[in-house]
């Protein structure tokens, strides 16, 4: 490589080195946070812990009791994974391989959903059916209210439809496969890129959602998420704000997005290769 493309690169790199900077410098102080005392913590007058505080991870392990809360929060995020990448899946598959009557009505409408579900905004609304279901006190009000809330995942999945021809549905069509066999034997392994990548995103918004199960958890506590779990955490005993309990649990929770990125990672870069040479 010649000198002069060397420093023609320089000012890409140090973009790059600043971003990533940006990016991690949150984390970074989380984690060190999670290390001080909380007078340390309070006063912010060190950059790094005068002393490394490693029982702040076992007391906010014991104080939160994070075995229930992980078991609820990966209860939650696994069925709401697997059942969003369903219902989008087939939902792709009937819209980009069916000619139907309201086809663009439908579309428009899963459009709509991407802007009315604004939160807290259809909360009570949300609530109010789940109890008339009897699910007011169950993670599964939770799950199902999550897994409707499929539209980015619909569109996602679509766009990847599109890259698959029509011809392999005829050829399966003469080969005896009905409607249904198509897109379980064909369609949805050719889909495992894409539905990767909409799984790694849909398991990252179950396992950060804080308000639907704080509200389920209300009347009964022992269903808190994760995020519910470590609010707890910034109050101690005599009501002493703890916040580096709080970093400390904030931290052991980001170790299961951590894992599921790098189950992940391959397929999200085989898309990203495919956008890019496409």
């Amino acid at each position: 490589m010649s000198i002069r493309k060397i420093i023609l690169r320089i000012p890409v790199w140090l973009l790059l080195l600043t971003t990533s900077a940006l990016m991690l410098f949150p984390i970074i102080i989380a984690i060190l946070g999670s290390l001080k005392t909380n007078l340390e913590l309070t006063t912010g007058a060190t950059f790094l812990p005068s002393t490394w505080e490693f029982k702040n991870y076992l007391t906010a392990w014991t104080q939160a009791d994070f075995s229930a809360f992980t078991f609820n929060s990966l209860f939650v995020s696994v069925f709401v994974t697997v059942g969003t990448l369903l219902v989008a899946a087939m939902a792709a598959y009937a819209v980009d391989r069916v000619a139907f009557k309201g086809k663009r009505i439908y579309i428009l409408l899963q459009s709509f959903t991407l802007f009315i579900s604004i939160g807290a905004v259809v909360l009570r609304p949300q609530f109010d059916l789940m109890v008339s279901i009897g699910l007011q006190k169950s993670l599964w009000g939770v799950i199902i209210i999550l897994i409707s809330a499929h539209a980015t995942a619909f569109f996602m999945v679509i766009g990847f439809f599109r890259g698959i021809p029509k011809e392999l549905d005829e050829a399966a069509l003469i080969d005896g496969c009905n409607f249904y066999s198509i897109f379980w034997r064909i369609i949805l392994p050719l889909l495992r890129p894409a539905l990767a990548v909409v799984a790694l995103f849909t398991f990252r918004g179950a396992w950060n959602e804080y308000i639907l199960p704080l509200v389920f958890s209300l009347t009964r506590p022992e269903l808190q998420t994760l995020p519910v779990g470590l609010a707890g955490l910034r109050y101690g005993a005599g009501a002493a704000v703890e916040n580096q309990l709080m970093l400390a649990g904030a931290c052991i929770s980001i170790l299961p997005l951590l894992l599921v990125y790098l189950f992940a990672n391959r397929s999200f870069m085989q898309v990203n290769v495919g956008a890019v040479k496409g």
